[in-house]
């Protein structure tokens, strides 16, 4: 964990790729000390869809990488003091290099892959919360010092320095189990879908605290338990039979040491340390013998019973298969099956009811009617219809509670659920009380300016996008919106500029780029009304 971050020139990694999809071929490079990650397609390579001219050639200083290169790293830029995860990563299982998750068919390249700060704290310490108008940008360096540090799990180390060492750190160990198992569970345990609690944010979460108190944990009731997702390991483990057997007593630090790596050691070594776990609870007799080595010479009872021509436990209790989430990479099943399944991953019926891993680690609810219904709402924007029909009743409710007319997000998504439904009235109306509750929202204020655009409002569309896109470059439909209605309305130095400033970020954009070229050469003259999108 002390390897998970720090800067690009110190954990640098060469290599290259090409990626068939988008015809990019990528580069990683060093030079005078600073590394690059460089960038470039040929015109006979292959068009994006609607541009004339593919040819493409850049590159980007890279600063920071996250990963401990043990399962991968990516690499981070910084733009106008913006942050961005560069489109490829190393994969350390293949050692290869390819690109970032969900996007290996890309057409384009994706280069606006913004790094925000719940993705910063578990990858480094003392994460930088991000300005208000962008969920990825900075003051100054995102965050202060590179890797996990010791404060990460066990608090401010201010008093423990100051003391010479006389005055301890948070000892884990005497926590109640909530807050013992939420220092692991801040950073490695994401379920289906989380929903961060109205006026908190989890890179402020400290060592001592629950991290239920921040956000709640949402997975479908019918699932089989892991789903084939790579970070899913604690709710797959309260499924177990090893968990409810032991109950508050089994926890992540009862298998997993995190001031050391299993990775360094033999093979033989590496399945008796985890062997060596089973039996603390399995054969307590025969535990203590075998540490340090697979021999079973000293086993006992069941450990010498119990298919000893194979000490691997994991073998069978804890099979390994492809991540659905990450590429290149394998879960291990901590459902700890006791008769494993043919194919242990999959769930039986992926669209059942959202339940909660509750208000502590163990315990399950339904949630509230606020973060029930943006789980909801979450799997509506990715197509569930029914989804989208539960969270409009259960949002609808949480809006008429106290304090919900400061809740930005609950009004962002009702109205976008209500824009689903196509009562556009009901819609605006949710979005404008999401910027009334944060001005900064860049999501619900593209979203009004479509409706505004629909009603033929443009001077207030315009409006909108130029706030959206001026704040958060990620908008990239927000800005290429912009530019359509300012060309149609006949502002034509302003469509190139906000043509030119998506090319800045997202030089490989086909749409803005073929509108900038039809502008440029007259062969799309403005003034004449388009459509936004």
């Amino acid at each position: 964990m002390a390897k998970a971050s720090g800067p690009a020139a110190e954990g640098f990694l060469p290599g290259e790729l090409s990626h068939p999809a988008s015809g990019i071929f990528y580069r990683m490079v060093q030079r005078d000390g600073r590394v690059f990650l460089k960038f470039s397609r040929d015109a006979a390579s292959g068009s994006p869809p609607g541009a004339d001219d593919s040819a493409l050639n850049g590159e980007r200083e890279l600063r920071y990488f996250l990963g401990s290169g043990t399962r991968g790293r990516t690499y981070l830029f910084e733009q106008d003091g913006y942050w961005f995860e560069i489109p490829i990563n190393w994969y350390a299982k293949k050692h290869i290099w390819d690109m970032a998750p969900n996007y290996q068919n890309a057409k384009e390249m994706p280069l606006t892959l913004p790094v925000d700060p719940p993705c910063l704290r578990c990858h480094s310490s003392a994460a930088q919360p991000s300005l208000p108008e962008a969920r990825n940008k900075y003051a100054a360096a995102p965050f202060l010092q590179g890797g996990i540090s010791c404060a990460a799990c066990h608090g401010d180390a201010s008093a423990h320095l100051a003391s010479g060492g006389r005055t301890a750190m948070t000892k884990i160990d005497q926590l109640p189990h909530a807050q013992r198992d939420s220092i692991c569970l801040s950073c490695h345990l994401e379920g289906q879908q989380a929903v961060v609690h109205a006026g908190r944010r989890l890179v402020d979460f400290r060592p001592g605290e629950n991290i239920f108190d921040y956000a709640s944990f949402f997975v479908r009731q019918s699932s089989a338990g892991i789903d084939a997702r790579a970070t899913s390991q604690w709710e797959a483990l309260l499924k177990s039979g090893c968990k409810r057997g032991a109950g508050d007593k089994l926890t992540c630090t009862t298998c997993h040491d995190p001031h050391s790596s299993t990775t360094g050691m033999s093979a033989a070594d590496r399945v008796a340390f985890y062997r060596a776990k089973c039996l603390a609870c399995h054969d307590s007799d025969a535990a203590g013998q075998l540490s340090g080595s697979a021999s079973q010479a000293a086993a006992k009872g069941f450990a010498a019973t119990h298919h000893p021509e194979n000490p691997d436990c994991a073998f069978c209790h804890m099979p390994r298969s492809p991540s659905d989430d990450i590429a290149h990479e394998q879960v291990t099943d901590h459902r700890i099956p006791r008769i494993p399944a043919a194919d242990p991953q999959k769930s039986a019926n992926p669209s059942g009811p959202f339940v909660s891993i509750g208000s502590e680690p163990g315990a399950t609810g339904p949630g509230s009617d606020r973060d029930l219904g943006l789980a909801y709402a979450f799997a509506a924007s990715r197509g569930d219809r029914q989804a989208g029909e539960q969270a409009i009743v259960l949002l609808s409710r949480a809006e008429m509670q106290p304090g919900a007319a400061a809740d930005a997000p609950l009004h962002e998504q009702l109205g976008f659920l209500h824009q689903l439904a196509g009562d556009k009235d009901a819609a605006a109306r949710e979005y404008e009380a999401a910027l009334a509750a944060n001005p900064h929202d860049a999501i619900a204020a593209g979203d009004l300016a479509l409706l505004k655009a629909g009603d033929h409002q443009y001077a207030e569309a315009v409006a909108l996008w130029q706030r959206a896109f001026a704040e958060d470059p990620v908008q990239l439909k927000a800005g290429m919106n912009l530019a359509i209605v300012e060309c149609g309305l006949g502002r034509k130095e302003a469509a190139l500029g906000t043509l030119e400033r998506i090319l800045a970020f997202s030089p490989d954009d086909g749409q803005a780029r073929e509108l900038l070229r039809g502008i440029q050469s007259g062969n799309h003259p403005c003034g004449e009304r388009a459509s936004a999108r």
